[in-house]
Parts: structure tokens; C-alpha cells; sequence
């Protein structure tokens, strides 16, 4: 019984551990309402820290089309994702034409972009940390390919 008591804490200890290492960038979080009918509603909550791993069990034949033809824009965005890391509250874009909103701007060091209209609302909140280390995995020349 003791043996199976440990057995549990140090599973449960493990499993407390993941999640604090996955979720330390905190959550990718995408939700799409379409305000019609037959209209989506999408919402998609993401760790950002699993991203940049993702991508490294993603083939490079998949990948390497998509780096070659985005390489060049690659440093453009690191450098604007590490730009906007010393900008942690600041508004970028803030459109209001009449009942259409559109707002981009960082808030606690997350991109977030909003979009309201009457027929659909979407809003994307993305750590710029994850945003700066995917430019870089993807700026990286292709091994092998």
C-alpha cells in the first residue's frame, strides 16, 4: 500500500511538473464566432511553449517549401517580435467605423488582435516569446533536405 502511495506522488509530482513547464509562456488563444447561420465557432486554447516542439516533429519535407519561400521575412519578424517585447503595454492599431472595431496592440507581453463586427468576432492572444522563437526555428537553414 505504501509502495503504491509513492508510486502515485511521484506520478501526480510529474504530471504538476509538465504542466508548469508547458504552460510557463503561458496560452495561445484563438476564438472565431461567425454570426450566421451554419456560423463556426472556434475556440482554441494552445500552450504556447508547445509550438516551438511541435515543430521539431514536424517532417522537414513539410516544412522545407514553407522556409524557403518565408526565409527572408524570417529575421523581419524575430526582429519585430523582439522589438515589441520592450513595448509590453502598447497600442498599435485602434480602428472604430461605426459598428466594425478592429484593435492590435501588446498587453503583458502577448499580441493580441481583436476584430468585432456585427457577423463575426475574432481574437488572437499570442506570447511574443513564442512568436520570437518560431521565426528563429524557421529562419534556421534546412538540415539535410
Amino acid at each position: 500500500m505504501v509502495l503504491l502511495a509513492k508510486a502515485a506522488l511521484g506520478l501526480g509530482g510529474t504530471l504538476v511538473l509538465a504542466g508548469a513547464y508547458t504552460m510557463r509562456e503561458g496560452v495561445i488563444r484563438i476564438d472565431v464566432d461567425e454570426f450566421r447561420s451554419g456560423g463556426s465557432h472556434v475556440h482554441l486554447w494552445v500552450p504556447a511553449a508547445a509550438v516551438p516542439m511541435v515543430l521539431h516533429f514536424v517532417g522537414e519535407k513539410h516544412l522545407h517549401h514553407a522556409c524557403d519561400q518565408a526565409r527572408e521575412t524570417m529575421p523581419i519578424l524575430h526582429a519585430i517580435a523582439k522589438e515589441l517585447k520592450k513595448y509590453p503595454e502598447a497600442e498599435f492599431v485602434d480602428v472604430d467605423d461605426g459598428d466594425e472595431h478592429v484593435r492590435v496592440r501588446t498587453h503583458t507581453g502577448k499580441l493580441q488582435i481583436d476584430i468585432d463586427a456585427p457577423d463575426e468576432k475574432v481574437h488572437v492572444l499570442c506570447p511574443l516569446s513564442t512568436i520570437e522563437d518560431v521565426t528563429i526555428q524557421l529562419g534556421q537553414p534546412a538540415s539535410g533536405a
